[in-house]
């Protein structure tokens, strides 16, 4: 609106081929969606390649992250530039934009797409840290894990009509839920809510990183994971997977197609090979309900 841009707001119409025309209709220039909407328009446009090159500078993914797999597969095969962005209704509502700095101009590509694939720098006026299980502030240095805390002006500061104190720290700090690492050029990286983060055998398990790893596979449409009860190692992994039309992939497939990137205890348990996954009114995949059919005994063993 600053801008004084065209806003066109899709309503209701979220399926892929009406998204799609809408893109074209309007020449969008730049699209704001969750990964499953942007999942949803790439097999559509691969099936129906557009007679039209699409106006698009590039599209935004927030919500959850979007895999680097499908991101580097839009820009290859559609010439569309994917872009991470983070943010919250209590941060009103954006925190972090993964853009590009100068700096990275002479990074190879597979490590520019990296960092597009993160959550990215924060905005002005609003300032992010990580901080550990022990309370103290992380190092910005990518690999030490901690809560995302922020605060800023227009960042929350208070429940209406609530004393819900226990979700800001004493200095002011709003407690994300998130889970995730700063790096020294202060890129931030999702790794989980810590509601969905997996605890098997006193190790944390990301339940982000396996979903998103899981969807790079070729045969997989769509992915998610959460955490079920296990005697002895208290929780596991469980992954409920879409496959692509008319595709099916063995477990023991899956695991060796992970096995490059977790260790054996961090791989799941079970598939669960299924028609859809739950998603919210956003497009959001809705673990809570994911849980309550597992809880029904509708999915796994």
């Amino acid at each position: 609106m600053l801008a004084g841009a065209n806003m066109v707001m899709p309503g209701l119409h979220l399926q892929p081929a009406a998204i799609i025309d809408m893109l074209q209709r309007e020449r969008v220039t730049i699209a704001n969606g969750v990964p499953t909407i942007w999942l949803g328009v790439y097999e559509a446009m691969k099936k129906n390649p557009p007679a039209e090159k699409l106006s698009l500078r590039h599209y935004m993914v927030g919500g959850s992250a979007l895999p680097a797999s499908l991101m580097a597969a839009f820009e290859a095969d559609f010439n569309l530039v994917g872009l991470h962005a983070w943010g919250m209704t209590e941060t009103s509502p954006l925190g972090t934009v993964a853009r590009l700095q100068p700096v990275h101009d002479a990074l190879p590509p597979d490590e520019r797409l990296r960092l597009r694939a993160t959550q990215g720098v924060e905005m002005p006026g609003v300032e992010v840290r990580v901080v550990g299980e022990d309370g103290t502030v992380a190092p910005r240095d990518g690999k030490t894990v901690g809560e995302i805390q922020v605060r800023g002006a227009w960042v929350i500061g208070g429940y209406y009509k609530s004393d819900n104190r226990e979700a800001f720290t004493a200095d002011g700090w709003f407690k994300t839920g998130d889970v995730g690492t700063l790096d020294p050029l202060g890129y931030m990286q999702i790794t989980d809510r810590t509601k969905d983060l997996i605890k098997s055998g006193g190790e944390w398990i990301s339940s982000v990183a396996l979903e998103s790893a899981l969807m790079a596979h070729p045969h997989v449409k769509e992915a998610t994971v959460i955490a079920i009860p296990h005697e002895k190692w208290i929780e596991r992994p469980l992954a409920c997977v879409v496959f692509a039309e008319g595709a099916s992939v063995p477990d023991d497939e899956l695991r060796r197609f992970l096995s490059p990137h977790f260790a054996v205890h961090q791989l799941p348990d079970v598939f669960v090979p299924v028609s859809e996954i739950p998603k919210t009114s956003v497009g959001k995949f809705d673990k809570k309900a994911v849980r309550s059919l597992y809880a029904e005994g509708k999915l796994g063993k």
